[in-house]
């Protein structure tokens, strides 16, 4: 997101960019950013976390959403995509936006070069004013390497999986294998 592409809206004007545009957008505070497409690499690794998560939790009264899913912070008057979703139980919409979420329990982002500084940094310190949030998820483009940072009280704490290690989600009951994560039936 550049300066060039910030427009300043209200809410409902923004729901009303939403819903006429190809494009996706984030909003943070009357601010609107257009969102940039990603890379091979990104799209298969979402694909790739998403089918493992919708594997795992088969049969379990929880959700797997992809990055069209909106997420409202109302806290911090917010609304983003993330890449992938859990929600468990009821998705409970925004009052102000009825396709936007408000209790999302893992959010998973696949950060690259431009978006891990923002997706380490200013994302998250919004989402964690999410109160039914319980982990964060980043999943390295560079490397095989998944970081959780879980909820523990007020704290969050991080336990990094690389190699072919595993990154366990408690709150959700699910362990990612990274072999699984990482494999590319088509790599040489």
């Amino acid at each position: 997101m550049t300066a060039a592409e910030k427009l300043q809206l209200s809410y409902a004007d923004y729901l009303a960019l939403e819903a006429k545009s190809v494009e996706r957008h984030e909003f943070i505070a009357g601010e609107v950013f257009a969102m940039a497409g990603g890379t091979i690499e990104h799209a298969r690794l979402q694909g790739a976390i998403a089918r493992e998560l919708g594997t795992a939790l088969s049969g379990k009264p929880c959700n797997v959403y992809s990055s069209d899913l909106r997420i409202r912070v109302t806290q911090s008057d917010r609304a983003t995509y993330a890449d992938v979703v859990v929600i468990c139980g009821k998705a409970e919409a925004s009052p102000d936006d009825p396709n936007a979420v408000l209790n999302p329990i893992v959010i998973v982002e696949v950060v690259s070069e431009t978006s891990e500084a923002y997706d380490r940094g200013d994302k998250f310190i919004h989402y964690r004013r999410i109160p039914s949030l319980q982990e964060y998820v980043l999943v390295s483009q560079k490397a095989r390497r998944i970081e959780v940072y879980r909820r523990a009280g007020t704290e969050w704490v991080l336990s990094e999986s690389e190699g072919a290690g595993e990154a366990k989600l408690p709150s959700i009951g699910v362990v990612l294998h990274l072999d699984d994560v990482y494999r590319d039936p088509t790599a040489a």
